[in-house]
């Protein structure tokens, strides 16, 4: 694999570097204090193509690889974890769900407008009872002649009020049978389709998260994702992709937070000089440092193989653990290092300390990923 900066990447960080500057930086608190999730945003983010970096140009996306699509989630989540969550649940989960599974028609009709952020989509698989667990989803499909009609609820949904179209996975057969559960594309405003709560988060806030209810829910057979008793499936094949994005929302996070504490221990003096001449912080700055490098290495690893159409279960799973854990404790030590400053909302070191923690929650806990992985080795 080749490790050096290609046109494509360069061009997309220094893009995100000035988009930042212009679009988020100056209100990215308001947003957080608020929880607003900042839909305009999105749509310029749309016109940038940041919306569909994965989507071939033929439906109006950008066409990247994987490879670009690790720097783009790098970059905004340096700048603000909230936007770089959104982008890629965005982009990996609903958009790479129809992008991945999708007939000709659905393809044509949904990933042109998702690519350009005309629509925001969502996607939904969690359920209040079923974190981990998601083959135990109560929510069902039962067929009603061409049509299906859905009942029950999502928990935890990116986007789930502000989104336009949303793929859920639900049980079209018996509860317990990974093979009795189907996906559905469902766009906003199908009877029986409604947002609930909106969480109240402890980071991440700028990021929209609430619930979806299904009531008697109508929904046409030719919006189902492939056949019948396939959504785990696709699902757990989603997820493969998704976990490469979260990998990269924590490296993205933990080398902002590097980046704020690099900056402010040279600025700030103790005993006559800056703190970073101790060997206190110095050292913790090179932990850091080493801990993200790795970390990012882990993740464009899992990218390459992702690239290349091979198996990438074991790698995404490798680095969605080890990046999300690094990211905690780059972010834990950045408060340590900005002191009592680090505790303010003043300074970047607390939000990157709130953020960071989803990484190891989101799209498979660490938990999840250690099953993963020694199921992998232990084959």
């Amino acid at each position: 694999m080749d490790f050096s900066i290609n046109e494509n990447q360069q061009m997309i960080a220094d893009m995100i570097k000035k988009f930042g500057k212009d679009h988020i930086s100056p209100k990215m608190m308001e947003w957080d204090e608020s929880q607003e999730f900042p839909v305009e945003v999105f749509k310029k983010l749309g016109e940038l193509g940041l919306m569909g970096v994965l989507v071939p140009t033929e439906y109006g996306g950008s066409g990247f690889s994987y490879t670009e699509y690790v720097t783009a989630i790098v970059e905004l989540s340096k700048i603000c974890g909230s936007i770089g969550l959104s982008m890629a649940a965005h982009n990996s989960l609903c958009t790479g769900h129809i992008l991945a599974f999708g007939n000709e028609e659905q393809k044509k009709k949904y990933l042109p407008k998702l690519a350009t952020a005309e629509w925001i989509g969502a996607w939904g698989l969690t359920e209040t009872g079923t974190g981990s667990d998601s083959g135990g989803m109560a929510s069902n499909a039962k067929k009603d002649g061409d049509h299906y009609i859905i009942n029950g609820s999502k928990n935890f949904i990116t986007h789930a009020i502000s989104g336009n179209v949303a793929v859920v996975i639900v049980r079209t057969g018996e509860k317990g049978d990974n093979k009795a559960m189907s996906a559905f594309i469902i766009e906003k405003g199908t009877p029986g389709l409604k947002s609930g709560k909106k969480e109240n988060k402890l980071g991440m806030r700028a990021s929209e998260t609430a619930e979806l209810i299904f009531d008697n829910c109508r929904v046409h057979k030719d919006q189902m994702l492939g056949k019948e008793g396939e959504g785990f499936m696709q699902a757990m094949k989603v997820l493969d992709g998704g976990r490469i994005s979260i990998a990269s929302l924590a490296v993205g996070i933990a080398k902002g937070a590097l980046e704020a504490s690099i900056k402010y221990s040279k600025e700030r003096e103790q005993f006559g000089k800056p703190i970073s001449h101790f060997q206190g912080i110095s050292f913790k700055l090179a932990s850091m440092a080493t801990e993200i490098e790795a970390a990012e290495l882990l993740t464009f690893s899992a990218a390459d193989r992702k690239n290349q159409g091979l198996k990438m279960t074991k790698e995404g799973a490798y680095a969605k653990y080890y990046a999300s854990e690094v990211c905690v404790r780059a972010a834990t030590e950045a408060v340590q290092i900005f002191g009592g400053y680090g505790y303010t909302k003043d300074y970047p070191a607390e939000k990157y300390f709130r953020d960071s923690k989803l990484c190891t929650i989101g799209e498979g806990t660490s938990e999840i990923q250690k099953i993963v992985i020694a199921r992998e080795i232990l084959k």
